[in-house]
């Protein structure tokens, strides 16, 4: 019955934390600009968090060894000192831009001014990470941030064409006029892609795996939730695309604060849609702001072999409290210096798949190697996904940059 109660929470948890910010934009500004045809990027995305996910939390179940432990012993100091950096970087900037969203929330909910209100958030949050216990703060705002799937039920009942959204899962180009859209299509295609496989919930996944003392008999548990939460959790993004398209695209919305977002749902349904989108807006920038503050310190401890975790207090793990206090702070002073929470968000989509490779290899060679996980080594399938998932966001990565300044920021 425990195992069933785990399970269940797990699942819906990652279902509730599935949505940040970055993934909301994206999703509903690619359905305004392209239809339904880059759900296949969707779909795809999700299959790679899959595989990506399911390795950490193996790898963490057997060997108790997080990610960037396992960077550290592959790719040795140097090269992993810079992958950390990058990492840490992309968490700050995501960071940055939930504390951001959540500012914009209450500002849409009160009307109270902006500024203030991230100085507020701030201080939520440290105060929620403080004393919350871990499971705690998965469960509170995953579950919380279910109140998200308004935007399912709004997207059902826009009344789309089905068989056109069918037909977006098959991967296609757009038939574009000129080349500058077709380089805007591949830009929305790699960022996409990037908002389903942001790298720090892998990081965050694994570490809380550890903390929840997960061993060998716990690695079916950990294939379900990963596969189970991330499909479920993929339909928000999916609801996303079809409302940017139902919604947005005829009236030639731009979706760039989350007041907007949240009108996705209030057309079809009426404004108590507004209030519940608002509301799960709210914990699920909460929840990812947590979440990648806690990566960043999770990835510092474990890199140079800190004592980490929260269930240790602060006198037996100082250095990673203040990590995440500091990380946190900076973060805040990022947005409160005046960067605009959208263009922080971009920056932080595209440098996260630039990064990504170097986190993933690692984790795909532990996870093949028979020496070190036995039997639950990789098997043939697992070790074809995985290698085609890193090439695939070897290329990703390659091409966001230059995607980036060609295109503005997707702005054309």
């Amino acid at each position: 019955m425990k195992k069933a109660l785990e399970l269940f929470l797990g699942i819906l948890t990652a279902v509730g934390g599935f949505v940040e910010i970055g993934e909301l934009t994206f999703s509903l500004n690619a359905g305004s600009k392209f239809g339904f045809s880059l759900l296949w990027v969707l779909a795809l995305g999700t299959i790679g968090i899959v595989v990506y996910c399911e390795m950490a939390g193996r790898i963490a179940a057997v060997r108790k060894q997080p990610v960037f432990h396992l960077i550290r012993e592959r790719a040795g100091f140097t090269a992993g000192l810079v992958t950390l950096l990058a990492a840490n970087l992309v968490n700050l900037l995501t960071c940055a831009a939930e504390i951001g969203g959540i500012a914009l929330v209450w500002q849409t909910l009160g009307g109270w001014p902006y500024r203030p209100l991230i100085l507020l958030a701030f201080a939520l949050l440290a105060l929620v990470i403080w004393f919350f216990p871990f499971e705690w703060i998965e469960r509170v705002f995953g579950l919380l941030g279910l109140l998200l799937v308004v935007f399912v039920a709004a997207a059902i009942a826009s009344r789309p064409d089905w068989g056109a959204v069918a037909q977006g899962f098959v991967p296609q180009m757009p038939a574009a006029t000129d080349s500058s859209q077709t380089l805007l299509f591949a830009f929305f295609a790699v960022a996409l892609f990037s908002s389903i496989v942001m790298p720090y919930e892998t990081y965050f996944y694994a570490s809380g795996a550890i903390e929840d003392k997960w061993t060998t008999k716990d690695i079916n548990l950990n294939r379900i939730i990963v596969i189970v939460g991330s499909v479920l959790g993929s339909l928000l993004a999916v609801a996303l695309v079809i409302l940017g398209s139902e919604q947005f695209a005829a009236r030639d919305i731009d979706s760039q604060l989350p007041g907007t977002a949240a009108l996705a749902a209030s057309i079809p349904l009426g404004r108590w849609a507004l209030l519940a989108a608002l509301v799960g807006m709210l914990f699920a920038f909460g929840g990812a702001a947590i979440e990648t503050t806690l990566s960043s310190a999770y990835n510092l401890a474990q890199f140079f072999g800190w004592p980490w975790g929260k269930f240790r207090q602060p006198r037996e793990a100082g250095r990673f409290h203040v990590a995440w206090l500091v990380l946190l702070l900076l973060s805040t002073l990022l947005i409160v210096s005046g960067a605009d929470p959208v263009d922080v968000v971009e920056y932080s989509i595209v440098l996260a798949v630039v990064t990504l490779p170097f986190t993933y290899f690692p984790m795909l060679v532990i996870a093949a190697d028979k020496r070190v996980m036995k039997d639950c080594a990789n098997g043939w399938f697992a070790n074809a996904m995985g290698w085609f998932f890193l090439v695939l966001t070897t290329l990703a990565g390659l091409a966001a940059i230059p995607l980036l300044l060609i295109t503005h920021g997707g702005r054309g």
